[in-house]
């Protein structure tokens, strides 16, 4: 099956309530449509150095910013397929490369136990980040039920929804269950609108009636407010959670 390993596209952040999902949905209904996966769950494993930098550094909003995770959209076994993926952002513009690998593969080359099976421009960016970053190590399981929806029309423009955001720290392995600490406001949904080029106009037009405007949301970032921040600065607080993983000492 093949699958796009390069992006390059707009990714666009709204918070809303359900009453405007709805309305953005009864939009849509002539222009998109449920891609292949339908309603999926998704499940990340963010890779970080011990001192959380990637993630601080994205905090902080800098015009360049970069991230690595591995990626499956089911619970995953050793031998399903999952994505490596390296995911950059400049002056507002997202670069995406992944690399579809077993979950056994993914997480034995990112940890460094054995090297990419295949020899790519992709899979050698990839080494490239790891050894420039040394000794990265899996930070963060975060998981999220996504509705995914492409234009009919054939154009690049896509709309998600994801809810039910959880993240934790413990247990971070693509083939356990879900569960972990809620990082999205009750009774709200994440859509993003993903293009190459601008939005269309009926979308701009329900976005400008319902009143819904654009909001800067990390999934990653709001999880390391969440976990890891108040350990590590609250006053005379030390972090002794053991991390557990697939596939990494840590």
């Amino acid at each position: 099956m093949a699958f796009v390993t390069v992006f390059k596209r707009y990714e666009l952040k709204y918070m809303l309530s359900l009453e405007q999902k709805k309305k953005i949905l009864e939009a849509m209904s002539k222009y998109m449509e449920l891609d292949k996966y339908g309603r999926s769950t998704i499940r990340n494993i963010y890779f970080d150095t011990a001192s959380y930098r990637l993630i601080r550094r994205s905090i902080e909003k800098p015009a360049y910013k970069e991230k690595l995770r591995v990626r499956s959209y089911s619970e995953a076994t050793p031998d399903s397929m999952v994505f490596v993926e390296i995911k950059k952002k400049y002056e507002k513009v997202v670069y995406k490369r992944r690399l579809p690998l077993s979950e056994r593969e993914a997480m034995s080359w990112v940890c460094r136990e054995s090297d990419c099976p295949v020899n790519t421009q992709i899979s050698r960016e990839i080494d490239y980040f790891i050894d420039f970053y040394r000794k990265l190590k899996p930070s963060m399981f975060l998981s999220y039920e996504r509705e995914a929806y492409y234009d009919k029309g054939g154009g690049d423009f896509r709309v998600t929804f994801d809810d039910n955001i959880l993240c934790r720290q413990t247990d971070i392995n693509l083939c356990s269950g879900i569960y972990g600490t809620s990082i999205l406001p009750e009774g709200t949904v994440l859509m993003e609108l993903k293009c190459s080029g601008g939005i269309p106009l009926w979308m701009v037009e329900v976005l400008s009636r319902e009143r819904i405007y654009k909001t800067s949301f990390s999934k990653y970032g709001t999880a390391y407010n969440t976990l890891v921040f108040p350990e590590i600065y609250l006053p005379n607080s030390i972090n002794h959670k053991e991390i557990k993983t697939n596939g990494c000492n840590i």
